[in-house]
């Protein structure tokens, strides 16, 4: 019963909001995809139907309520040379095919969606959670220049058949339309939040050209500059002539599958930023591995019903929240009304202008920005500042999924270098002569060189103890510098003991030698160790023990 409850709420937890923020969330959606499947050179109908599959099974099996997936810039991009090749090959052929790129990619989105399905089983997608703050900030900082940057495109008008950036009254009424739609989104939600202000701007903006006969760029005329026919087209249909070409990939298997693996990797990167960030403006939590299962079934289902696949999209899936767009019926809606305006509402939607869409996508670059990025960055450590300002700039120069890499890379490198000094040794002599080094800080790779500084085996005495209580080893470069110098006192003729270890760590140890089991000091009487070592045998309070 508490189940079907909960399913409920996220499915609609505001009927009202989910379905206007939907409508809105696919208004704006329609330009986008249009727009990324001129990037990757495909026809604009496939980059819609791979909106609308994306959307609907992300909406209804994702991990993250509210998010919206659909075709990105991020993943064109990666598509472009494999479609350029899969074409060339095409023509070659003794049986020339047309379009044979676009059938290699329907057949890489089966790989793609494998992959990622992959990820999911194998709960890949908590790793989110390792990517540190000035990551995410860099991230959205990045994202939201990108958006703004995608935009400017859509200020150039076709002048014999080149596109130039528009100039004198055309440039004026598009910058005045814009101008309107943000001031309609900024200024409405102070007056009532009970209409969706995107949708209400777009609507607003679009009956003012419509009804004042504005010679203004619309979607319909976006379309035909980029060589369309337009938006009117059927429902997706089964690709079953791609199960007849895995010949034609003979030779060519390595960039089906190279290109599979970097975009399943750009599409869970960018999901789960999206997912992360989604979570800490409704704070709440989703499901990376949950969304890494559905966002591969939907490239698996964009792969045999002709659609060019995608990801999460954080610009309509901010809109979609700033919308009051909280449930999953919300992306269903958008996913449904795409499919709509394709089936039924072509001419209509062509008549929106394109100022409107590019308002609400500024308002959302605005929303996006981390401004107090500004305020912090003098304020936080150099090597995080240096980390949230090559994030954005990767971002703006490469991509999504190779600036958090780099980001998450950076801050590894810092937190070990950091990690790797920390390590200290206090020596004392015992009252029969025994010395006792007492480490202090973690035994990792990035520390062993600091570690074995601190020994003097030639002038160690006969007796010598090393207490691991407040260190740990972390991996099999701590073990074999133990496993050394160990050595280096026993060719010494001296004797050594290792105390405090963790029962992991004596695990590892005895099954990378059996010699540590003569060193080793199984039987210590000490709380401090048994709290360390096994928490679950230490059922006393800590002040009942004498430490």
């Amino acid at each position: 019963m508490i189940l079907g409850q909960t399913t409920r709420k996220n499915f609609t937890q505001n009927p009202k909001n989910d379905i206007l923020s939907g409508l809105t969330v696919a208004l704006a959606l329609v330009p986008e995809a249009v727009a990324f499947a001129f990037v990757a050179g495909v026809d604009p109908l496939v980059g819609l139907y791979g909106a609308f599959m994306m959307g609907i099974v992300t909406a209804l099996f994702g991990g993250r309520p509210g998010m919206i997936s659909g075709a990105t810039g991020a993943m064109a991009v990666v598509m472009v040379h494999l479609i350029s090749k899969g074409n060339e090959v095409g023509l070659a052929l003794e049986t020339p095919i047309d379009n044979l790129g676009l059938q290699w990619l329907f057949i890489t989105l089966l790989f793609v969606g494998g992959i990622q399905i992959l990820a999911g089983v194998f709960k890949l997608g908590k790793f989110v959670r390792l990517i540190p703050h000035p990551v995410m900030m860099g991230f959205v900082n990045g994202l939201a220049i990108v958006i703004f940057l995608s935009q400017l495109g859509l200020f150039k008008e076709t002048v014999n058949g080149e596109k130039v950036f528009m100039t004198g009254v055309a440039l004026w009424t598009m910058l005045g339309l814009i101008a309107l739609t943000m001031a309609i989104m900024y200024g409405l939600p102070k007056l009532t939040k009970k209409i969706p202000a995107a949708l209400t701007a777009i609507i607003i903006v679009a009956a003012i050209t419509i009804l004042g006969k504005l010679d203004v760029s619309t979607v319909g005329s976006f379309i035909r500059d980029g060589g369309g026919e337009g938006l009117q087209g059927g429902l997706p249909t089964f690709q079953d002539q791609i199960f007849g070409l895995f010949s034609t990939l003979q030779g060519h298997w390595d960039l089906i599958l190279s290109t599979a693996f970097i975009l399943a990797a750009v599409g869970l990167i960018e999901s789960l930023m999206t997912l992360n960030l989604v979570d800490e403006i409704t704070e709440t939590r989703g499901n990376g591995n949950r969304e890494c299962i559905a966002q591969g079934g939907a490239n698996i289902l964009n792969g045999l019903f002709g659609g060019m696949g995608g990801c999460a999209m954080i610009g309509q899936s901010i809109i979609n929240v700033d919308s009051g767009g909280r449930g999953r019926l919300s992306g269903a809606v958008a996913a449904i009304a795409l499919l709509c305006f394709v089936l039924f509402g072509a001419p209509l939607i062509e008549q929106i202008p394109i100022a409107a869409l590019v308002g609400v996508m500024f308002m959302v670059v605005i929303g996006t920005f981390a401004w107090s990025s500004f305020r912090i960055i003098r304020k936080i450590p150099l090597s995080d500042a240096i980390v949230l300002i090559a994030v954005s700039a990767i971002t703006v120069w490469k991509d999504l999924a190779v600036a958090v890499i780099a980001g998450v890379i950076i801050s590894a490198l810092v937190f070990a270098w950091k990690n790797a000094t920390m390590i200290r040794a206090r020596k004392r002599i015992q009252a029969d002569g025994t010395k006792t080094y007492e480490i202090w800080g973690p035994l990792f790779f990035g520390s062993i060189q600091n570690f074995n500084s601190k020994f003097d085996v030639k002038n160690d005495p006969d007796n010598v103890e090393i207490d691991f209580v407040e260190s740990r080893v972390s991996d099999h470069s701590a073990m074999e510098a133990i496993f050394n110098l160990v050595n280096k006192y026993e060719a010494a003729g001296k004797d050594i003991k290792l105390k405090h270890l963790s029962t992991d760590c004596k695990n590892l140890m005895y099954k990378a030698s059996p010699k540590f089991k003569e060193v080793i000091v199984e039987d210590i009487d000490d709380p401090r160790y048994h709290l360390a070592a096994d928490p679950e045998k230490f059922t006393k309070p800590l002040s009942e023990y004498n430490i």
